[in-house]
């Protein structure tokens, strides 16, 4: 572990945005139509209905105190797994991402709990993620997996935690919040919940906990099993307690549930009607147990599938469906659903039914529901749902409400319309402002439907005004190995759409083109307008070359000797030479074998390609920058391996001799993505990576400096305002378009940052 790791550590401080809160440096934001991701974990505060919590698969958290009007990302190192609320104190709350993290300013700030600040010995970035790991001696919990605080006194924590690794779980308590813990008993498996039985006295509480496999309640007198449900697997669970202190426990395995009242003598099993409905999620109120939600699915009734929630009012004994929709792609939306633009564009059936439900424990009217695009809230006990993701603008236009769980790769300006910018992004493809980036509608009608779910980039024709091509891709996230070790490449669909009316309509443009994902598009500015001159990078095919402005396409593979190749991006400096980054396929980057990514040169219009070599101990190549008034002079943005605490072979490498020698500039981030210039300044350039942080140098790459402001773990790139030298657009992976100022106030270095090196 390097110094400048550990002592970023140590500073467990964690700047959060706006919103009513201590506003970040820059006073970055963010922009887009909100949503479009998965969401998780929504959590209502028991003393304010107003703040709510939750959290993505892609590093976001959020909160909100106004009911979903606003929300504020912030972000904790890693995925938040739960949240947990003081019970006494409104200020103080919880969340375990890499660690446990407590704030006590209502989420404004963060700060570590366990492991210990003083027991850290280093931080271990072991996947091709950077996904973190503390690494603490001691830890005698391991990773923590649930959480309760007693009632009475907020020191008291009851957590389940363990070591996968070693296949250890046990219940831990800290009578001086966190400080000090002592095992309590050993599991049969890691728990997900633990719910304290406020009606148990102080000093002998009793707990519920639960696992994938099992239910056990600790007593004074030992851990006693509770019979669970007949299912293979508990997939959710949720508990709540009468004022007599009876356990109300509901339970979803094998896409059914089940209502206990008993403590597991006997199980309900949940019936939602006549159709074999396919259950989800599902909560109840901690203090209002006979009143709970579900999510279902595939609800055969009249000939209709139907989707939604359903609701209990008495112990799961009967249900009433007070969300349900019919999942037809063409189907109108339920007439109390409430949603923004995902039913307007995609249908009722996009989302799906909610992935997990929340309900407040003070008020079982109160529930929230996210799903794979939305969060949405109903205050009335189900009778109207309402999405707060995202909200109408004036005109046709949408305008995000902070929950922005949406990955970006580029932000694109109209050169003869600056009031006219898109984002292109993964899962919802292209969207389009019109009035200079205030609201956002979808900008993909005219794309094939299976190419329509990513599209990695456009490209504008500088002299003729509304035309503009697009590289699309039913396949995410590239080049991220999740998405090809299970997949073959060439069975990726995608291609290349033309637009001659500024992007609101597209045709397809690919004849000759393999079936394949597009990642990248490059237009020859000398050719001439009628006979465009592109080029496209096929991710598993190779580089492909149109002279027609993409009627007809032409493989041009010569000199590239990768089996498939990753072909990801195309870059052509001032004099016409090409460049194709060809991205690493061993998932470990281990060097030396067929997964060695590469660059390749062409001077003949990709006719012919010969290999550029790579940076000694480095074989990621993700992002090139040719200097455009220096073409020998190159920057490589470099992806490291997994070798070490924090990789090797990643970060920025500049070359002065067109590739023929390299040397590292930038050593402190070493997952980054990619690497560009304010085109009105060929000395600044910026970059961008998975480390937390985005950076700038003033004097063509020798020196970086952190741009204040910008945390989200996943970044992709930075690109300068076109109005505005001062501010710039950071697209990200998972967490929607920042945007803000590079010259924000220089504050204390936030957790989410390396700090520098001595002597740098």
């Amino acid at each position: 572990m390097t110094l400048f790791f550990l002592r970023a550590l140590l500073g467990f401080l964690l700047l959060a945005n706006g919103n009513g809160d201590t506003p970040r440096p820059g006073n970055f934001r963010i922009i887009g139509p909100g949503g479009g991701g998965a969401m998780f974990h929504p959590t209502v505060s028991p003393h304010d209905l107003n703040t709510v919590l939750a959290s993505c698969d892609m590093t976001g958290a959020y909160i909100t105190h106004d009911g979903g009007k606003s929300w504020r990302m912030f972000n904790l190192r890693g995925v938040v797994q739960f949240f947990v609320f003081d019970p006494l104190d409104a200020n103080t709350l919880y969340a375990q991402s890499v660690g446990l993290w407590r704030s006590q300013d209502q989420g404004a700030t963060w700060n570590l709990v366990y492991p210990k600040p003083s027991s850290i010995t280093g931080l271990k970035m072991s996947s091709d993620h950077s996904d973190e790991e503390i690494l603490a001696e001691p830890n005698p919990l391991g990773s923590i997996t649930a959480m309760a605080i007693d009632p009475v006194d907020s020191k008291i924590f009851y957590v389940t935690a363990g070591d996968r690794r070693k296949g250890t779980s046990g219940l831990f308590v800290s009578r001086d919040g966190g400080q000090s813990w002592t095992k309590e008993a050993d599991l049969p498996e890691v728990a997900k919940r633990v719910w304290v039985n406020p009606s148990s006295p102080a000093g002998g509480r009793i707990l519920l906990m639960a696992g994938a496999h099992f239910i056990a309640a600790k007593t004074p007198s030992g851990l006693q099993k509770i019979a669970a449900p007949p299912v293979n697997t508990i997939t959710d669970i949720s508990a709540g307690f009468t004022k007599d202190g009876k356990a109300v426990i509901y339970t979803i395995g094998d896409e059914t549930a089940f209502v206990s009242d008993n403590e597991g003598t006997t199980w309900r099993k949940v019936n939602l009607g006549p159709g074999n409905a396919k259950l989800r999620a599902l909560a109840t109120s901690l203090h209002n147990p006979d009143t709970a939600y579900v999510s279902y699915k595939d609800l055969e009734e009249g000939g209709v599938k139907w989707l939604g929630v359903a609701k209990t009012a008495d112990a799961g004994r009967t249900w009433i469906l007070v969300w349900k929709e019919d999942s037809s792609p063409t189907a109108e939306p339920g007439a109390n659903v409430h949603d923004a633009w995902i039913t307007e564009r995609f249908g009722t059936d996009w989302g799906e039914n909610p992935l997990a439900l929340t309900v407040a424990d003070q008020d079982a009217n109160v529930s929230y529901g996210t799903d794979l695009g939305r969060t949405m809230r109903t205050t009335d006990g189900g009778a109207n749902w309402v999405a707060v993701y995202s909200r109408k603008a004036e005109g046709n236009g949408w305008v995000s409400m902070g929950l922005d769980v949406t990955s970006t790769y580029g932000y694109h300006f109209d050169p003869f319309d600056h009031n006219r910018q898109f984002i292109s992004t993964t899962d919802i493809g292209l969207f389009r402002s019109e009035d200079g980036g205030k609201s956002w509608v979808s900008s993909t009608r005219g794309v094939p439907k299976e190419w329509m779910n990513t599209t990695y980039w456009i490209v504008f024709d500088p002299t003729v005004k509304g035309r503009v091509w697009s590289v699309n891709s039913w396949t995410h996230d590239l080049p991220r190995p999740k998405m090809w070790r299970r997949k073959a490449v060439l069975d990726y669909r995608g291609g290349v759409c033309r637009s001659d009316d500024g992007g609101r309509t597209w045709t397809k443009s690919n004849h000759g083109m393999e079936q394949t994902a597009a990642t990248h598009i490059l237009l020859d500015p000398t050719s001439p307008p009628d006979a465009r001159v592109l080029y496209v990078a096929a991710f598993g095919r190779g580089v492909y070359k149109s002279t027609d402005g993409g009627k007809n396409w032409t493989l041009k593979n010569a000199g590239i000797v990768q089996k498939e190749p990753f072909a990801w991006r195309i870059v052509r400096d001032s004099k016409g030479t090409l460049y194709v980054l060809v991205a690493r396929r061993s998932e470990d980057g281990s060097i030396g074998n067929d997964g060695d990514g590469a660059i390749y040169r062409s001077a003949d219009g990709a006719e012919h390609w010969t290999p550029v070599a790579m940076p000694q101990g480095s074989n990621g190549p993700n992002g090139l920058l040719v200097d455009p008034n220096t073409p020998a002079r190159l920057y490589l943005a470099a992806w490291a391996r997994d070798k070490g605490e924090h990789g090797d072979g990643g970060g920025i490498f500049l070359s002065e001799d067109a590739g023929k020698t390299w040397r590292q500039v930038l050593e402190r981030d070493r997952h980054i993505y990619d690497v560009t210039i304010d085109p009105r300044d060929a000395n600044l350039l910026y970059a961008a990576g998975f480390e937390s942080s985005a950076w700038m140098s003033t004097d063509r790459g020798e020196h970086w400096t952190r741009i204040p402001g910008f945390n989200f773990k996943w970044g992709h790139r930075v690109i300068p305002d076109p109005e505005n030298a001062k501010m710039v657009y950071i697209t990200t992976f998972g967490g929607g378009v920042w945007y803000g100022s590079v010259d924000g106030e220089d504050r204390p270095i936030d957790i989410m940052t390396p700090q520098l090196q001595p002597g740098h």
